[in-house]
């Protein structure tokens, strides 16, 4: 497992105070890597999981930036290499989201989206990459976008909008990087157990006992844990040829068209056809005629 190991290198983590940020923070230092957790304030939660890096014997760095204020991205990102002496990884996983009707939308809401979600990322990995080669890095970008960046939801127009540019973003840079060693890509959580969403429903309760019915996967969310294996991937050495690429990481709900589950009969382990069913001369594929039955077939014609 030489491949996923980061020692020797310096990431970082964007929103790393809380949630999937640092879950990936814990993660990255778990594997070897130094990490700088950065998160709008610099409030406990920041320190707490500084102190959950150290725990695991690597460096790290608490760094309070409000990621709104782009004018000063960039001298961030310069003081984060001056304090690291190196940058390898950088994870834009901070993001923010409004439920309201398309019609609702101000432009507080929509560029506030924009901003923290599409703006910050693009202004981050402009300067990140500028320092990657000018060090002759071959490093890491990794966006965390969502499987918003490609299926639409209700109430979510600015969201939507701004995971989508993103997920474009990150094919773009992974294009114009690539000469370089540089690997840019996405890993696009679905529903996952974090704060994020708090404040989005009234019933909020039966709104996640519906959507949850509709994830293939154990009809659960994702704890913010179960992010951490692809980012790994793609930050280690083990993913060196994957660029341009998002992982979708939603327990299936993407691969479903319609639920249809609920409509079949239950499944009973060892029924179906030549269950108990004794191997034979003239069993198996190709053995007697073919007869095709047209209970429950659909009509799609």
């Amino acid at each position: 497992m030489s491949g996923f190991d980061l020692h020797g290198r310096v990431a970082l983590v964007t929103g790393a105070g809380r949630g999937i940020g640092r879950a990936l923070a814990v993660g990255l230092a778990q594997a070897g890597a130094d990490v700088v957790v950065l998160d709008r304030e610099p409030d406990e939660s920041l320190e707490d999981v500084a102190s959950s890096v150290r725990a695991c014997g690597r460096r790290a760095w608490a760094w309070p930036q409000d990621l709104t204020r782009l004018d000063e991205l960039a001298d961030t990102v310069d003081r984060i290499r001056a304090s690291t002496g190196r940058l390898d990884i950088l994870v834009n996983n901070a993001g923010v989201a409004y439920i309201e009707r398309f019609s609702s939308i101000t432009q507080r809401t929509w560029r506030h989206t924009m901003t923290v979600n599409l703006d910050a990322p693009f202004l981050l990995s402009q300067r990140f990459a500028t320092h990657l080669m000018a060090d002759g890095v071959a490093g890491r970008i990794i966006n965390i976008t969502s499987k918003n960046a490609f299926v639409a939801e209700a109430g979510l127009a600015h969201y939507d909008a701004a995971k989508a540019a993103l997920a474009m973003l990150t094919r773009t840079l992974a294009v114009e990087l690539g000469e370089y060693g540089i690997t840019v890509n996405s890993v696009a959580p679905g529903m996952v157990d974090t704060g994020i969403a708090a404040h989005f429903h009234a019933d909020r309760e039966a709104f996640q006992n519906y959507y949850r019915r509709h994830i293939p996967l154990q009809n659960r969310y994702a704890s913010p844990e179960e992010c951490v294996g692809p980012v790994l991937l793609l930050a280690s050495d083990a993913g060196s040829y994957i660029t341009g690429q998002h992982i979708i990481v939603d327990g299936g709900v993407l691969a479903q068209q319609v639920p249809r589950t609920q409509f079949l009969p239950p499944y009973e382990p060892g029924s179906g056809p030549g269950a108990g069913r004794s191997a034979g001369p003239g069993a198996g594929p190709g053995a007697g005629p073919s007869t095709e039955s047209t209970t429950g077939k659909e009509d799609r014609s």
